[in-house]
């Protein structure tokens, strides 16, 4: 079982089960699935209805809504391409995506303007601002439980990592994958989200199975299809969290795999909630035992980010 299911609850009721489970998948994949995190089941198909419809609105006026990574607004078709984080040029990942962030700037435009832009919002689907507004708290809240139980699950007090997310940055994707009768066949290396692992902290998904779904890498295991539950989110740590822990845990990594011809029809999509520490927030790296390595250096939360950013970016 190298990605197990925890209970958050159980977990804050006391279980001593939960941080050593935690603690050996985030060692092996990188990986939970994550009950008892309290979020309705009804609000998470709200805001996935909602932007369905803002997705189904035509491409001259979902134009009009447009941004680039990072920013916020509707990501389109051929923006990004994951894979190109771990080197050399890939095809674009076949998605697009309506991106979101946190609407609390710091009054420096320089920081402003990168990690707390304004959010950008449908006019034309009104119903999908405070969905996903009543969504972001809900994830907001079950994020800091997730690093208070990664604190936990190391033996630390459980405000090591949250005293440095007072004023956080973070990003929620709604993406859509689009059936194969849309997009054709794939290009050679082509995926709907090409293997990557993520840059920060914990990233919060709630995900829709279908045959070209979630592929997670595990250690000494190779792909494997990432497990399921319509009631669980699937959450992965990433690069940022890793590096906090000396790599005693593996950043998620993981890819979407392109549509298949057997489900030529299937689109898929998903709520991706990526929760980070402050911009400025300075990441000392757990020494051993805790950690494994202990040549690695201190970094500050929002260049690390940015570089990582700047690379999946196309054109």
């Amino acid at each position: 079982m190298t990605i197990p299911t925890v209970d958050l609850a159980a977990w804050r009721s006391g279980d001593p089960t939960v941080a050593p489970a935690v603690d050996l998948a985030l060692q092996q994949a990188g990986f939970l699935l994550v009950t008892g995190h309290g979020v309705d089941d009804s609000l998470r198909a709200e805001v996935r209805a909602a932007a369905r419809r803002f997705f189904a609105l035509p491409t001259e006026v979902k134009q009009c809504y447009a941004a680039r990574i990072g920013g916020r607004g509707w990501l389109a078709p051929g923006v990004e391409a994951n894979g190109n984080v771990e080197g050399g040029e890939n095809p674009p990942d076949l998605k697009e995506s309506f991106a979101v962030g946190p609407d609390t700037p710091t009054g420096d435009p320089a920081v402003d303007d990168i990690w707390f832009p304004a959010n950008v919002w449908p006019d034309e689907v009104p119903e999908l601002r405070p969905a996903v507004e009543r969504y972001l708290a809900a994830m907001t809240s079950a994020s800091r439980d997730l690093l208070e139980l990664c604190a936990g699950a190391l033996g630390l007090p459980l405000d090591t990592l949250t005293v440095l997310a007072g004023h956080p940055t973070w990003t929620f994707n709604i993406n859509r994958y689009p059936p194969l009768t849309e997009v054709g066949e794939p290009a050679p290396g082509q995926f709907r989200i090409g293997p990557h692992t993520d840059f920060g902290t914990v990233t919060v998904l709630d995900r829709e199975p279908g045959a070209g779904g979630l592929q997670v890498d595990i250690a000494n295991a190779g792909w494997a299809d990432a497990p399921y539950d319509a009631g669980a989110f699937t959450v992965n740590i990433g690069d940022l969290l890793a590096h906090w822990t000396g790599l005693r845990w593996r950043s998620g990594r993981h890819r979407v795999l392109p549509p298949q011809p057997n489900a030529p029809h299937e689109e898929l999509v998903s709520l991706v909630f990526f929760f980070e520490l402050d911009h400025d927030a300075f990441v000392t790296p757990l020494a051993p035992p805790l950690g494994r390595r202990d040549d690695l250096p201190a970094v500050v939360s929002a260049p690390f980010l940015k570089e990582r950013l700047d690379a999946i970016s196309v054109g």
